[in-house]
């Protein structure tokens, strides 16, 4: 019994969209979409009409998370004001309660009216919508890094995205990267919906998210913050190119130049070893790298590089010139 029971949740921690890959989206996407003049002043109404005529729970599901992703737009002047808020209260706890206390009218006063929020107002709406449509979804509190996010170890959490419980297994999406991103020059936000990180790879997904609670990363091993911190930066292509992100495992890396670094990926699709380049910035220029050392099989990618001068290098890897992640080499002698 024990071994099943072993079984059962190394199972459930790898719980990802693949497991419905035998479902066809395009009815619950259609359904989404025809209803976006929809408004937020009636709930129940809303996720009626979105799931009414939809067979399955994650068709249902499917079908609230699209209509979200693609009708709710990212407010990044609210997302800037609160974080600067929060920062500068964190070490008052009186100020920092009264200040998120007032916030949360402001967040869903906006999400009403405006259909403009920020990540906690997107995965309170996926939630009260699957609520309203039996289903157990439920919000998750913890720290997001992206590119532009710098994040100390003393810092509140800065981010929220959404549970789903589907066939008995629990599911990790996150509704608000996956509906576009704002310029972070001019803050107009554009929608620009990303699939990928609609019921992604646990193990994916912990890389750029890290849950207050450990049982929401749905992984086998539980990580430290300050090993998350240390996670190599992944961008959106990421979740619509990779599966899994193998090596290198860190964003920081101190090596020589004697060593061979191991790049390793799963993919989700197949590629030619022509789509696969690193880009490498000294600081002063950046230089793309031929490799000649590619690996695929079984849509596993696998190639190594070694830095023939000390320095400190950003590398960048892309594929189909598509930038996937990014890490940082301080290379001795």
């Amino acid at each position: 019994m024990r071994y099943i029971l072993l079984f059962i949740v190394a199972v459930q921690g790898y719980a990802q969209q693949s497991d419905f890959d035998h479902v066809d989206f395009e009815k619950a996407d259609s359904i989404a979409l025809s209803c976006n003049n929809e408004g937020l002043d009636n709930l129940p109404q809303l996720a009626f009409k979105l799931t009414q005529d939809l067979d399955t729970d994650v068709e249902r599901f499917r079908a609230i998370y699209k209509w979200v992703c693609t009708n709710i737009a990212n407010d990044y002047d609210l997302y800037s004001r609160n974080k600067r808020k929060r920062v500068k209260f964190k070490n008052d706890s009186l100020q920092l309660k009264l200040w998120n206390d007032r916030f949360k009218t402001k967040i869903f006063d906006k999400l009403l009216k405006k259909k403009r929020t920020i990540c906690t107002g997107y995965a309170y709406l996926v939630q009260e919508l699957s609520k309203l449509a039996n289903l157990d979804c439920r919000m998750v509190h913890g720290y997001g890094k992206t590119s532009m996010t710098t994040i100390e170890a003393e810092d509140p959490p800065n981010h929220t995205w959404n549970a789903i419980k589907l066939n008995g297994k629990w599911y990790l999406c996150d509704p608000t990267w996956a509906s576009g991103i704002p310029d972070p020059d001019t803050n107009i936000f554009t929608f620009n919906y990303n699939d990928g990180y609609f019921l992604a790879h646990p193990e994916l997904f912990a890389i750029n998210h890290f849950p207050l609670e450990s049982r929401w990363s749905l992984t086998d091993t539980e990580t430290s913050f300050e090993a998350f911190l240390d996670t190599p930066i992944l961008y959106g292509n990421a979740y619509t190119n990779l599966n899994l992100h193998l090596a290198p495992e860190h964003f920081s890396n101190n090596i020589n130049t004697s060593q061979h670094i191991k790049f390793q990926y799963e993919l989700l699709y197949q590629v030619t070893p022509g789509e696969v380049r690193l880009d490498i910035d000294n600081g002063f220029h950046s230089r793309r790298v031929a490799i000649d050392n590619i690996v695929i099989e079984n849509k596993r990618l696998s190639f190594t590089h070694r830095f023939e001068h000390s320095g400190f290098y950003d590398v960048h890897f892309y594929l189909n010139d598509r930038l996937i992640s990014t890490y940082t080499f301080d290379v001795s002698r």
